[in-house]
């Protein structure tokens, strides 16, 4: 049997508590951001990857629009669900790896926000599998939205810093970074969370931050002809944001 990654770990029994965390509070400011870059075109079919717990899913469709979300964490699938079913919405919530998606040029746009999956592979390789797979998951002329972390950041700022001074709510995950690898881009540090069991977990991650031009490139290789890349302020996204050193993440707005 193989051995679980961290990300799998992470979020097993980690719905109720992950919808409390600091990062996932501006679902509406967002979905501000994506219906107005989906033209307020209600007869899309939106494919949300790393839907996790539902938040945007469930935001869109309150407004009309016909999501279908998939997520490794059954989970935080469960917790979607949950949710979905108590506002009395019908939201296909499906389990998925998202380097290998099951559909083909089925869906008008596709949405991965807050490091849906990408880029939490243990390869370069891996990461690319999501992109790849989103791709061929969308129409001719579709959009993809997606959030990553901007690896201009570590260079000039200390993410643990960024962490503290984000660590706003009692019992939320808490990061410690080890070593940022600049041979690879790669985070490593060590998270803490308390499950909805109670059960306290401590596991050793690494992320992978990504410059703007490899970005770009990969998605490019993949046939989006028009790519674009803002700061990605929680709740805030905007065309007016111009990405900057120091915004931690980076939002990626990309066409067929």
């Amino acid at each position: 049997m193989n051995k679980k990654q961290w990300y799998e770990e992470l979020f097993e029994n980690y719905g109720q508590k992950y919808d409390n965390e600091c990062f996932v509070q501006g679902t509406k400011g967002e979905c501000d951001f994506l219906e107005k870059e989906f033209g307020f075109d209600k007869t899309l079919k939106i494919l949300d990857i790393g839907c996790g717990t539902g938040r945007h899913a469930i935001e869109l469709t309150k407004r009309g629009y016909t999501v279908t979300g998939i997520d490794l964490s059954e989970s935080q699938l469960t917790r979607a669900r949950e949710k979905a079913s108590k506002e009395n919405l019908k939201i296909e919530f499906l389990k998925h790896d998202a380097r290998d998606l099951p559909f083909n040029n089925r869906f008008d746009a596709a949405i991965m926000l807050c490091e849906g999956g990408f880029p939490l592979m243990e390869t370069d390789e891996m990461n690319f599998e999501i992109l790849k797979s989103a791709s061929h998951s969308l129409k001719p002329k579709a959009k993809f939205i997606f959030t990553t972390l901007n690896g201009l950041f570590p260079l000039f700022h200390s993410i643990n810093r960024f962490h503290e001074s984000n660590d706003k709510i009692e019992e939320g995950a808490t990061y410690n970074s080890t070593n940022f690898d600049l041979m690879t881009f790669r985070d490593y540090n060590v998270t803490s969370i308390t499950d909805d069991n109670g059960c306290n977990k401590e596991l050793e991650c690494n992320e992978r931050y990504y410059v703007p031009c490899e970005i770009s490139w990969l998605l490019k290789s993949l046939g989006f002809s028009k790519i674009e890349i803002f700061g990605a302020q929680i709740g805030k996204y905007s065309r007016e944001d111009k990405l900057k050193t120091d915004d931690f993440e980076m939002l990626v707005v990309a066409e067929k």
